[in-house]
C-alpha cells in the first residue's frame, strides 16, 4: 500500500420500505434514532424522511472500505427492522410515488423544500460519494479538471435506478435525469487552481444562485468539509462489492492524474456541451450502449470503454495491492449485470416491480 496519505471514504445513501409491502415509508427519523445508538454520526437523515444516510470512516485500503460499508448496512438494516422496515440500496423506488412521503424536519431541508418546492418532493433518490483525499486545494481541482471526462465510464458502471412510479423509464439511472433538474449540478467547469473555484463561488453566491459552495452539487466537486475530491455521479450501489469497486476506482484515477499533473501533463478542455452529452449517455444506456470515450472523444462501445479504464489505472491499482480486487468486480458488473439490469431482469422474471424491491431487500443485505 502507497504510503501516499490518499485515503478514500464512502458515503451510501437508502430508501426505507416496509418489511411487507416494500413500499417507502418516511420512518427516517425512528431509525435514525435507534441507529444512533450504534453508530452514532456515522449515520445521518436525509432530505425525505423515507432516506437514511450512512458514511465510513476514513479508510486506507479497500478492505477497511469493504468492513466498514457491511458494518454500517447490518446495523441500519437491524435498526429498521425496530420499525417494520428493510434498506434498499436502490437509486430510486420502482412503484412508490412522491406522494405520501415527507421532507425532513430539519431546517436545512425545510429551506431546501421552500427554495425548490416540486424539485424537492420529487427527490426520492439515492446515490453513492466517494472521498478521495487531497490535501493540496490547488491539485485537488488540477486533478478534477483532468477528470472531467471520466465522469461519464463512473457513472455507467454504477447505473441502478431504471424504474419510477411504477414505470420502466427507459434509462438506466433515471436518478441522474432527476437530479441534473437542480441547478448546480452537472459536471464541473474547466477550474485551473483553487483561486479559480472561489472566484466561481463568490460569483454565483453574488448572484443569489447558491448561499455557500455546499449547494454546489456536481458530480465532481472538492468537498466543502474534507480535504478531498468528492465523486457524487453513481447511484446508490445495489453490492457491496460495486462500492468497494468505485472506491478504488476514484482513488486509483485520483493517484494516476496526480502523477501525470506531476509530469505536467495538462488536463483535456472538453466542451461542457460533450460532458452533457457523454453523461446523458451514460444515463440512459448504462453499459447496454455506447459511451464517450473520455481520451478520443468518440463513441465508443461501453465495454471498450471500460477495458481502456481499467488499462490506464492499472498501474496505481497494482502498486496499491488492489488490482485482483477491483478489476474482478468490474469484471463480474460487465458478465452479470449492473444493478440497473439486474432490476430489470428481476421484472422480467418475477413480474411485479414489488419483486424488484425485494431483489434488492437480498442484495443490500448480501454478505451482513
Amino acid at each position: 500500500m502507497p504510503d501516499d496519505g490518499v485515503t478514500v471514504g464512502v458515503e451510501e445513501e437508502y430508501q426505507l420500505v416496509d418489511a411487507e409491502t416494500f413500499e417507502l415509508r418516511p420512518r427516517g427519523e425512528q431509525v435514525l434514532a435507534d441507529a444512533r445508538d450504534a453508530l452514532g454520526e456515522r449515520v445521518q437523515g436525509e432530505l425525505n424522511l423515507s432516506q437514511i444516510e450512512i458514511g465510513t470512516p476514513v479508510c486506507r485500503t479497500l478492505d477497511d472500505v469493504r468492513q466498514s460499508i457491511v458494518g454500517l448496512r447490518r446495523a441500519v438494516n437491524a435498526a429498521a427492522g425496530e420499525s417494520g422496515s428493510h434498506i434498499v440500496a436502490l437509486g430510486t423506488h420502482p412503484f412508490s410515488e412522491w406522494l405520501g412521503q415527507a421532507i425532513n424536519p430539519g431546517a436545512r431541508y425545510q429551506q431546501l423544500e421552500e427554495d425548490y418546492q416540486q424539485l424537492a418532493r420529487e427527490l426520492l433518490v439515492c446515490g453513492c460519494h466517494v472521498h478521495v483525499a487531497v490535501h493540496d486545494p490547488d491539485l485537488a481541482i488540477r486533478v478534477m479538471d483532468h477528470l472531467r471526462p471520466f465522469i461519464a465510464p463512473l457513472l455507467a458502471l454504477t447505473v441502478n435506478s431504471p424504474f419510477w412510479q411504477g414505470i420502466d423509464t427507459g434509462y438506466a439511472s433515471y436518478r441522474s435525469e432527476l437530479f441534473v433538474r437542480w441547478p448546480g449540478t452537472g459536471s464541473p467547469p474547466l477550474l485551473g487552481d483553487r483561486a479559480g473555484f472561489d472566484a466561481l463561488v463568490a460569483s454565483l453566491v453574488r448572484a443569489g444562485a447558491l448561499a455557500d459552495a455546499s449547494f454546489l452539487y456536481w458530480d465532481l466537486r472538492p468537498s466543502i468539509r474534507y480535504p478531498t475530491l468528492e465523486f457524487r455521479m453513481a447511484d446508490v450501489c445495489l453490492s457491496v462489492d460495486e462500492a468497494v469497486m468505485l472506491a478504488g476506482l476514484a482513488r486509483s484515477l485520483v493517484r494516476t492524474f496526480t502523477d501525470r499533473d506531476a509530469a505536467g501533463e495538462q488536463p483535456v478542455p472538453v466542451s461542457p456541451e460533450v460532458l452533457r452529452f457523454a453523461r446523458w449517455q451514460a444515463s440512459r444506456y448504462g453499459l447496454d450502449g455506447d459511451l464517450v470515450d473520455p481520451v478520443r472523444g468518440e463513441l465508443r462501445p461501453a465495454v471498450a470503454v471500460v477495458d481502456d479504464l481499467l488499462v490506464l489505472v492499472r498501474p496505481a491499482l497494482e502498486a496499491a495491492g488492489e488490482w485482483d480486487v477491483v478489476s474482478a468486480a468490474v469484471e463480474t458488473v460487465v458478465r452479470r449485470g449492473t444493478g440497473a439490469q439486474r432490476q430489470r431482469e428481476a421484472f422480467a422474471k418475477r413480474g411485479s416491480m414489488r419483486d424488484v424491491v425485494a431483489l434488492a431487500v437480498e442484495e443490500t443485505a448480501a454478505g451482513l
